[in-house]
C-alpha cells in the first residue's frame, strides 16, 4: 500500500480508498484485524491524524468496526465496491483507541526492561522439573516469606520445612482451590457486597452458598456477617471495589468472632503493598494465623504475565490444599516462580516496589486533588491504584460509563460488583495501568463528565 504525497487528493482519502479496495478484492477479508492507527501511521510514515481520519470514514461507511479491548476489524465486503466509491456518510466520532482506566491492572510500563529480561534468561537456565512441586519451588516460597516479612510484617513460622507457605497461580486460582479443598457443598461463606465477583464465582462453582456481607468506609462490617457461615472472604487492606481500609479495631473484632464461631477467614491482600499515607495495618494472618488464610499475588505489583501468587494458611488448611493438588494432579506453574526468584535475588523486586509506590503516590495525589478542586469527592484514595466516585443511581452510572467511553476513556461501574441486587452506584477510576500522559488527558474529561453527576453526599 503506497500513498502519493504529490497528489491533490488528501492522504486520508487515499488511505481509505486503498483499504476499501483491499477489502473488496479479497486482500482484506471479513474478520481480519487491522493495525492500530498508531502502528499503521508508523508503518506508512504519516501522522496518526491521517490514519485515524481514514478509519473513522471506513467505520462510518460500515467497512470496519471496533471491538472493545481487541482492536479494529473488517466487517463487510459490499457488492460492486470496485465499481463506485461509497457515498460519504457523517464521520463517526467514536474513538479508535480507548484508554483503560478500570482498576485492577498494574503499572507494567514501570518494570525495568533490562531486569525483566535478565530474570527470564536466568529462569530459563534452570533445569526442567521432572516432577511437579506441589507446594511450589522451595526458593520461591523462601522469597515469598521474605517479602511478607519485609513489606507486610508477617513472620512465617517454621522456615522452609513448614508447608504453611504455598505457591498459587494467583488469587482467583487460590480461591478455586480453597473452595474445592476446604469448603463442602452447601457450606455458607460470606463475601463482601459489593465485592470481588470472581470470589463469588469460585465459591459457587464448588457448590458453596454465597451470602452477602455489607461494607462501609472501613471495609467489611463484622456485625453484618450472618450467623452460621463457615467462612468469610474479605479484602481488608483496600476493599475491592469501594476502597475502604479495615480499622485495627474491626480487624480484632473479626478474628475474635471467627474464633468464637469457627469461621475460616480468607484475607485477600488486594493492594496491600500500596499504602501511601501511613504504614500498613497488621495483616489478619498476623493477628490470627490459626483462623486466617492469607492470599497474595504478583499480578498487581508486577504483572499477570507471571501467573504467580501465594497462600499462607494454617497447617490443616495447607494440608487440605496439597491433598487436593495430589488428587487432581494440579500444581502452580514454576516458570513465573523462577522469574520472581531472580528479580528478588538481584534486588530488582524491592527497587520496583519502591518506584511503584512513588509513582502511584504522585498519581493518586494528582487524581484526588484535581477531582477535589472540581468539587468531586472520592473514596478509597489512601491506598491502592484506584479511587471511587459515587453516583445517584444506575442510570447515572450507565450514562457516565457510556459518555466516558465515547470520549476515549474506559471506567468501571460499581453495579457489576454486586452478587445480589445492586445498591451502590458509581465509578471506579484506575490510575495505575495508563501512562502519565494518558492520565493527564483523562482528568479534564473526567472533571467535565463528573461535575454534574455526583451524588449530593459525594
Amino acid at each position: 500500500m503506497t500513498l502519493d504525497r504529490a497528489s491533490a487528493e488528501p492522504l486520508a482519502v487515499q488511505l481509505a480508498d486503498a483499504l476499501r479496495t483491499a477489502a473488496a478484492d479479497g486482500r482484506l477479508r471479513l474478520g481480519d484485524r487491522l493495525p492500530s492507527t498508531r502502528a499503521l501511521a508508523e508503518r506508512l510514515g504519516v501522522s496518526r491524524t491521517v490514519t485515524a481520519a481514514a478509519y473513522e470514514q471506513l467505520h462510518a461507511e460500515g467497512w470496519i468496526a471496533g471491538r472493545h479491548g481487541s482492536g479494529t476489524y473488517v466487517t463487510t465486503t459490499p457488492p460492486g465496491a470496485l465499481k463506485s466509491k461509497p457515498r460519504k456518510a457523517p464521520v463517526s466520532r467514536a474513538p479508535v483507541d480507548v484508554v483503560d482506566l478500570a482498576p485492577g491492572a498494574p503499572w507494567a510500563e514501570g518494570l525495568d526492561r533490562a531486569a525483566w529480561r535478565r530474570a527470564w534468561r536466568a529462569a530459563a537456565d534452570a533445569l526442567p522439573l521432572f516432577r511437579p512441586q506441589r507446594g511450589g519451588l522451595p526458593e520461591y516460597r523462601a522469597v515469598v516469606a521474605e517479602h511478607l516479612l519485609r513489606h507486610r510484617g508477617l513472620a512465617v513460622r517454621g522456615g522452609l520445612s513448614d508447608e504453611q507457605v504455598l505457591a498459587t497461580g494467583g488469587t482467583t486460582a487460590a480461591l478455586v482451590e480453597l473452595a474445592a479443598a476446604v469448603f463442602k457443598p452447601g457450606d455458607a461463606v460470606a463475601v463482601e457486597e459489593p465485592g470481588y465477583q470472581r470470589a463469588v464465582w469460585a465459591l459457587r462453582s464448588a457448590g458453596v452458598k454465597v451470602v452477602q456481607a455489607p461494607v462501609d468506609e472501613e471495609g467489611l462490617l463484622v456485625e453484618g456477617v450472618p450467623a452460621g457461615v463457615r467462612g468469610v472472604y474479605c479484602s481488608p487492606a483496600h476493599q475491592y471495589p469501594m476502597g475502604g481500609r479495615m480499622s485495627a479495631a474491626r480487624r480484632v473484632a473479626l478474628v475474635e468472632r471467627a474464633r468464637a464461631e469457627g469461621w475460616l477467614v480468607v484475607e485477600d491482600d488486594y493492594d496491600g503493598e500500596l499504602r501511601f499515607d501511613v504504614a500498613p495495618l497488621p495483616l489478619l494472618a498476623a493477628l490470627a494465623p490459626d483462623v486466617v488464610v492469607h492470599l497474595g499475588t504478583t499480578s498487581k505489583i508486577l504483572t499477570p504475565t507471571l501467573g504467580a501468587g501465594w497462600m499462607v494458611a494454617p497447617e490443616r488448611i495447607a494440608a487440605d490444599v496439597l491433598a487436593h493438588r495430589d488428587r487432581t494432579g494440579t500444581s502452580p506453574s514454576a516458570a513465573g516462580q523462577r522469574v520472581l526468584v531472580e528479580l528478588a535475588r538481584h534486588g530488582d523486586l524491592g527497587r520496583h516496589l519502591r518506584k511503584l509506590r512513588r509513582e502511584l503516590s504522585e498519581r493518586r495525589a494528582l487524581v484526588a486533588s484535581t477531582l477535589a478542586a472540581a468539587g468531586v469527592a472520592v473514596l478509597g484514595d489512601d491506598a491502592g491504584a484506584h479511587v471511587v466516585v459515587l453516583l445517584e443511581d444506575a442510570a447515572a452510572e450507565r450514562e457516565l460509563l457510556a459518555s466516558a467511553e465515547a470520549r476515549g476513556f474506559r471506567l468501571d461501574g460499581l453495579a457489576r460488583h454486586h452478587a445480589g441486587r445492586p445498591k451502590v452506584f458509581g465509578v471506579a477510576i484506575g490510575y495505575g495501568a495508563c501512562s502519565r500522559a494518558e492520565l493527564d488527558r483523562a482528568l479534564p474529561v473526567l472533571v467535565e463528565l463528573l461535575g454534574s453527576r455526583v451524588t449530593p453526599s459525594g
